[in-house]
């Protein structure tokens, strides 16, 4: 987990991180959660002499923003938990804000980070999974049950590996960092070798590594192709563990995608900008947010 104190202007203050301890149980989790997040009010009362004002915290998996409820996370374990009110009641009554992980980060980079100055992005980070984040204006779009943005789960491959969702060849089974992972440590031989190992081993002309890289590079363009085609975005930002690769990533990348364009206009395609930072100030604008949303009402 991450946490930050965040200034009115999106400055970050202060950072601290923690492990989330999944293995203990959802319920632990969630008090831990709490715990952090009373710590770090309390850090900017004794650093900055004024207590916050609002918080934001964003989650992963399935959320109900407009209740305030962390509806399902499967790595977390959790179900329907109220998680605005517990973090309201716990930091004595402050407005909280409560986002989905990968919208709040592209809402970070769309008003502070790559993004900036931009009527239309994608922001999609290649992690464990593939997820997405519209970006119209200074907002993320959700859609209308929360689940806009999930460009992991387009089929890129039908007769692909099969996907946790249910499908076979979903975009995250074939180019997120964990599908490179497993396909470099099948070529390689080593069971120890991630996408990392494989980015490192294309810079230095490895076969094997390259064509597993361009595997996942064809891949990840059909998909964002997909997701251009609907959605016909200025600036494409990519972020994660994978475009640490930096132009190993997106050098082929672009190449790909500008292939496979027709009648489509291409975007701009970039690095992330706020690396895993995007999460904590992505919350505390949502936190800012409310408090404009208060005032003006």
């Amino acid at each position: 987990m991450k946490a930050a104190l965040v200034g009115t202007d999106g400055t970050l203050l202060h950072e601290a991180r923690r492990a989330t301890g999944r293995k203990r149980g959802a319920d632990a989790v969630v008090e831990t959660i709490l715990a952090f997040a009373a710590e770090l009010r309390a850090y900017g009362e004794e650093h900055f002499g004024e207590t916050a004002v609002a918080a934001g915290v964003a989650v992963p998996g399935i959320v109900d923003a407009e209740k305030g409820i962390a509806v399902y996370a499967a790595n977390l374990g959790w179900r329907d938990v109220p998680l605005r009110a517990l973090l309201g009641e716990r930091l004595g009554g402050i407005p909280v804000a409560l986002g989905h992980d990968v919208r709040t980060g592209g809402l970070a980079e769309g008003r502070i980070g790559a993004g900036r100055g931009a009527d239309r992005f994608l922001f999609v980070p290649l992690g464990t999974g593939i997820a997405g984040a519209i970006g119209i204006g200074s907002t993320i779009e959700a859609g209308a049950h929360g689940y806009a943005g999930e460009i992991g789960h387009i089929v890129v491959r039908p007769d692909g590996p099969d996907c946790g969702c249910g499908q076979r060849g979903c975009l995250e089974t074939l180019a997120s960092a964990s599908a490179v992972t497993r396909a470099w440590a099948a070529a390689s031989g080593d069971p120890e070798a991630d996408a990392a190992d494989c980015a490192k081993a294309v810079e230095s002309g490895d076969p094997a590594a390259i064509a597993v890289w361009r595997d996942a590079v064809d891949a990840l363009a059909a998909g964002l192709v997909t997701a251009l085609t609907l959605l016909d975005p200025r600036t494409l930002i990519i972020g994660g563990g994978l475009a640490e690769a930096g132009e190993t990533l997106f050098t082929p990348l672009r190449a790909a995608v500008e292939e496979r364009v027709t009648f489509q206009k291409l975007p701009h395609i970039v690095p992330a900008a706020l690396g895993d930072t995007a999460g904590c100030l992505g919350a505390g604008l949502l936190a800012w947010d409310l408090l404009s949303t208060e005032v003006s009402a």
